[in-house]
Formats: C-alpha cells, sequence, structure tokens
C-alpha cells in the first residue's frame, strides 16, 4: 500500500469512528432525574461480618409508665458479646426502639454495634431500644405526646423509669460522658430533649431528621439555646434539603413546619453558642466539632 492510500485508508477510518461516536451520543440516553424516593444503600458495617462476635438481644421488657399514668414502654436491651459484668461499659438509648432491632431492616444497630465494638471504634456499651409508650387499656399510641413537645416530661421515663431497670441489671457507667441517646424524625428530637433537659445524665445525642417544628412547639428550641446557660451536649445532627419543606395541600408555606430549615436554626445556634463560649485560646473549628461530633471514645 502506497503512503497516500494509507493516508486515505486512515483518514476514512478516522471518519468511520467519529461518526460512530456521534451516532453514539445521539442515541444515548438523557440522564435520569434524581429519584428522591431511592432508599439508601447499606454500608458493609450495617451487615454481618465474618469473624465478628454477637452479641446477644434481649426483650421486650415492659416498663409501667407514672410519668403517663396508664402507659406502658417496650424495650430491649443488646448486649456485646465483650461484656463480662466486670467492668463498667458505656449506654446509648435509642427512641422508637424496635425499628433499630430489625435484622432485615433499614437500620439494622445491632449489627453496627457488633462491627464497631469489634473493630475498637466503639467502646463496650449496653444498647437499650425502647418504643413509644401505649396504652394498655387500647394498645393507641402516644408517641406524639412523649416525643414532640420541648418539656422534660419523657426525660423522666428515660432517667427515673428506664435507667434505674437498666442498673438495675448491668454493671454501666454513671458517667454521662458515656451516655448517648439517638432517634430519627420526632425521635431525634426526643432524644435531644432528654439531653437539653438532663445533660447530668446524657451529653451524646445522634439526632436524624429531627422534628424541630411546630407540631408541639419544638421550633423554639434555637431561641432556648441561645438564652440558655451553654449545656456541656455533642449532637451529631443529619438532615437534607428533600425533607418536608413545610408546604401544605393548599401550597402555603410554614416555615415553622420546614424540617430542614428547623434543623439548621438549631444546628447554627448550637454553633453560635459554643462561638460565643470559646475560652481564651482555642479556636472556631471547636464550635463546628462541638456541633457536629457524638459517640467518639
Amino acid at each position: 500500500m502506497t503512503t497516500s492510500s494509507a493516508r486515505r485508508v486512515t483518514a476514512a477510518l478516522t471518519l468511520a469512528l467519529a461518526a460512530s461516536t456521534g451516532f453514539a451520543h445521539a442515541q444515548r440516553r438523557p440522564p435520569a432525574p434524581p429519584n428522591f424516593d431511592a432508599f439508601y444503600e447499606l454500608g458493609p458495617d450495617s451487615l454481618i461480618r465474618r469473624g465478628v462476635p454477637k452479641g446477644t438481644v434481649k426483650g421486650p421488657v415492659t416498663l409501667p409508665s407514672q410519668v403517663y399514668p396508664g402507659v406502658a414502654h417496650d424495650y430491649w436491651v443488646y448486649v456485646p458479646a465483650q461484656y463480662d459484668g466486670t467492668t463498667e461499659v458505656s449506654l446509648i438509648v435509642f427512641n422508637d426502639g424496635a425499628t433499630y432491632t430489625q435484622p432485615d431492616g433499614y437500620y439494622r444497630a445491632v449489627n453496627v454495634l457488633d462491627n464497631l465494638i469489634h473493630r475498637g471504634e466503639l467502646p463496650v456499651m449496653i444498647a437499650a431500644f425502647i418504643d413509644p409508650g401505649k396504652f394498655t387499656k387500647d394498645g393507641a399510641s402516644n408517641r406524639q405526646a412523649e416525643y414532640d413537645p420541648p418539656d422534660d416530661r419523657y426525660s423522666r421515663v428515660i432517667v427515673d423509669e428506664l435507667l434505674p431497670r437498666l442498673y438495675a441489671e448491668y454493671r454501666i457507667t454513671r458517667d454521662p460522658e458515656r451516655h448517648a441517646i439517638a432517634g430519627w424524625s420526632s425521635g431525634a428530637i426526643a432524644a435531644f430533649t432528654v439531653a437539653w433537659e438532663r445533660p447530668d445524665q446524657f451529653r451524646k445525642v445522634l439526632s436524624g431528621i429531627g422534628t424541630y417544628v411546630n407540631l408541639a412547639g419544638g421550633h423554639v428550641y434555637p431561641e432556648k439555646v441561645m438564652a440558655s446557660q451553654r449545656k456541656p451536649i455533642r449532637i451529631f445532627m443529619i438532615d437534607g434539603r428533600n425533607d418536608n419543606r413545610g408546604v401544605n395541600a393548599g401550597g402555603q408555606y410554614d416555615q415553622m413546619r420546614d424540617w430542614f430549615l428547623q434543623n439548621v436554626r438549631l444546628k447554627d445556634a448550637l454553633v453560635a453558642k459554643v462561638t460565643t463560649s470559646i475560652t481564651s485560646g482555642a479556636s472556631a473549628s471547636t464550635a463546628t466539632t462541638w456541633a457536629v461530633r457524638c459517640c467518639r471514645r
């Protein structure tokens, strides 16, 4: 083949390739719009892992309530494989407890605890999973009345009714720095409220898509934070812009019912509160750390 022929073949191949590439681009479908209803895919620590000793879950245990007469709470207790009863261990409490114990559910907290305790990323801890109360006469849920109001009533269930049961059965430290409480949605504001009302008992909070909105006055927390003395609470918060944004069926917007906005407002108040309380020599990053970290050793 002559040089000129080779050049013509190369040119023809180049044009053919370009044409086929252009055709492929023309045939390519446009990207699909985001699917806001897609579920988060579970990571490896939410799954059973080979070689990791498994803890046990005991329950349900029924806890009659004096704080809410006629109501009883069911709870379950996770005991890690490493617990031997000779050393005081840490504690975490989960609101809406049964949701987190489901082996095929969306959280699988028992697997997470097994894996992280095994690797030493969490201290050895007892976990209590407590459900909202139900009325003993008809089984009706008392969840909203317990979880959403920013008052001290539900904290008394946890501190005065649940903790004595746990202390009697397990060797749990009384150090509030080693006590955490967790929840999602209304369970999250309830978790924050327990720590807010009783930082002498709980100083770590895990808050997911917290209902810091005006279902029962929870939108007032940013103002309460700024008006109060600084409290020794550390919180991890998570929410997303596609949460309920406070638009009702008629298209009217109410910022007091905007989940994302109210989570941001509370986060900003917590950061601002710490910033105004920084001691000499501390950096501004201390504020962000205090507002977003939780459950570190």
